[in-house]
């Protein structure tokens, strides 16, 4: 359970860490910006009351804050604007172990509120920078969630550069490892992938909603920096794309080395096949038992028979040479 108070007054230098007692005096003030970061339920039920009563905060919102909402959205309401991104993490070399963590936005005039269920690195990010200068901070809460989503945009380059470098090996494999099949592992990596192309575009809506000044509580001079937010999600999205085409061009290159392997196998059963018939059709033809046969009584009969069969195997087989069959 955390909670951390960040405060800057008008004509300050640094930023204040407060408690939590202190967030009603602060909102009240007209020269102070407010950031209220929660991480965890628990945190966020401590403050439900502060949220409620001090922030106005809608019981819809506090619901979808404490459930999670599924997609990334934005919702516009009287005091503030209600923004859900997900940020993405894989844990584990398994690429369907990519996992989302949802954070939650609440910007107002001079305040903003963010949730997390789990330690974020880009609210850790931007706390650090704030610490080190508090220019970002006296901009406002929008350039404040603008940095803290664009910083969760940021970290997505490196899961993408995971996911190639994985596509690259896997496509090596395929080509050099005769007896490996790579079915379970590109269909992996297809649902990890259509997992954060369907995040990306639905948080690339949600930057051009904030990018086209919809909402009243987002500045105006924060608008092209959600502009090229937008543009950062649909690269992300473009990536998953690519590399999910380069997928399905693996499989496809699997599925004809194996077809080709296997008509590699039919062909020697073929000619093994052609090669047996006319020696199966001899052996028949002095298999019978006929009383009159020329060469049943022949003492050279048994020689002849099989030197029949080896000079029809050794046609064959120069036939088939050079036909390019062998």
């Amino acid at each position: 359970m955390t909670i951390r108070i960040f405060a800057l007054h008008r004509g300050a230098n640094a930023v204040e860490e407060h408690s939590l007692k202190d967030v009603a005096g602060l909102v009240s003030r007209d020269d102070v910006v407010l950031w209220l970061d929660v991480r965890g339920h628990e945190s966020a039920v401590v403050c439900e009351r502060v949220l409620t009563d001090v922030f106005k905060v809608h019981p819809l919102v506090l619901e979808d804050m404490f459930q999670d909402a599924p997609l990334p959205k934005v919702e516009d309401f009287d005091d503030y604007a209600y923004i859900v991104v997900h940020g993405l993490d894989r844990r584990s070399e398994d690429p369907e172990n990519t996992t989302t963590i949802e954070l939650d936005l609440l910007v107002g005039r001079r305040w903003l509120v963010t949730h997390h269920t789990d330690s974020l690195r880009s609210t850790e990010s931007v706390e650090v920078e704030i610490r080190k200068s508090a220019k970002l901070f006296a901009k406002g809460p929008s350039f404040l969630a603008h940095a803290i989503i664009d910083q969760l945009a940021d970290h997505y380059g490196p899961l993408m550069d995971r996911f190639e470098a994985d596509i690259e090996a896997l496509e090596v494999t395929v080509l050099q490892e005769d007896d490996h099949n790579p079915t379970v592992e590109i269909f992996a990596l297809r649902r990890a992938l259509s997992k954060i192309k369907r995040v990306a575009v639905y948080q690339q809506e949600v930057a051009r909603r904030l990018a086209r000044g919809e909402f009243d509580h987002i500045e105006a001079a924060a608008l092209p920096f959600f502009r090229d937010l937008a543009d950062h999600f649909a690269r992300v999205a473009d990536l998953a794309d690519n590399s999910r085409d380069t997928l399905n061009a693996i499989f496809e290159t699997y599925r004809s080395v194996q077809s080709q392997k296997l008509n590699e196998v039919m062909k020697v059963l073929t000619i093994l096949s052609t090669v047996m018939l006319p020696l199966t059709f001899i052996a028949g033809i002095y298999g019978m038992n006929f009383d009159v046969m020329p060469e049943l009584r022949w003492k050279y009969g048994y020689a002849f028979a099989i030197a029949l069969m080896v000079a029809t195997t050794a046609t064959l087989l120069i036939f088939f040479r050079r036909r390019r069959w062998l």
